[in-house]
């Protein structure tokens, strides 16, 4: 006899619908009445049940118009290349990396003079509050919200590359830039967290209930000092990461890219 409350199972069935195909991404799932008639049980029960598929984000829910299996199409960041001027890059990495893959880039910018968090001086090893230049940018891959990326720069490495501080894209990448005027960054200290959004984020990326937001912080260092600290934040459902570190010839071609 099952046991578990009946929401669940009703939340249970629809799961395994969904993982087997039987609801693909972008189908209507029944109606709450088409479904109280299916489980036997009451339009609360069935809405209990649809709402706790909402919140692990496998089904969305629009007013009027019922409920949907979440659609979307991931995208892949190889982080070990992002920012490598190593590889061949047309533009920043971003849209060269989203262009690169058959999508279509697209990114606002804000740029500020701010006090630094105390998390980000700590690593730009610089007084909590003093003032950084903040390159905040808005990205998005064909139109849908992807990512929000702030990157914020010492003061001191201001005064040897002003661009820093001007409004508006720089098209050869902040990295790249900087090394023409003699400032390499030589390496990076990479973390990576997730949690749930706040209200800010999950305006900004436009992410539904139970879709956890991606935070990767990187810390990019010249020869001598760090030079900056970046914090992507990534929308959890449309977002994989991965790095290529050694000798990967063993690796096959059809393997997971």
């Amino acid at each position: 006899m099952n046991k578990q409350p009946k929401y669940r199972q009703v939340a249970d069935a629809l799961r395994r619908e969904i993982d087997g195909g039987a609801l693909p991404p972008g189908s209507r799932l029944p109606s709450e009445s088409e479904l109280s008639a299916r489980f036997d049980a009451s339009r609360n029960t069935v809405r209990s049940g649809l709402s706790l598929l909402v919140s692990e984000g496998l089904i969305t829910s629009s007013q009027g118009l019922g409920y949907e299996v979440r659609s979307h199409e991931v995208f892949e960041l190889n982080a070990s290349q992002f920012e490598n001027l190593n590889f061949p890059q047309n533009g920043d990495a971003y849209s060269t990396d989203v262009t690169n893959a058959g999508r279509r880039p697209h990114q606002t910018f804000r740029v500020e003079m701010k006090p630094a968090p105390e998390d980000v001086a700590e690593r730009l090893t610089v007084e909590a509050g003093s003032t950084t230049v903040l390159r905040f940018c808005h990205r998005f891959v064909d139109d849908v919200p992807w990512s929000t990326q702030a990157t914020h720069y010492p003061a001191w490495l201001v005064e040897q590359a002003p661009r820093l501080a001007e409004p508006g894209d720089i098209a050869e990448g902040t990295t790249r830039y900087l090394a023409a005027h003699g400032i390499e960054q030589v390496g990076y200290f990479d973390e990576i967290s997730t949690r749930m959004p706040t209200p800010d984020e999950a305006r900004l990326l436009e992410v539904g209930a139970g879709v956890p937001v991606l935070l990767w912080m990187r810390t990019g260092y010249s020869g001598d000092r760090p030079i900056r600290c970046t914090i992507t934040t990534f929308r959890g459902d449309l977002n994989r990461m991965n790095y290529e570190i050694g000798d990967l010839s063993a690796r096959s071609e059809n393997e997971p890219q």
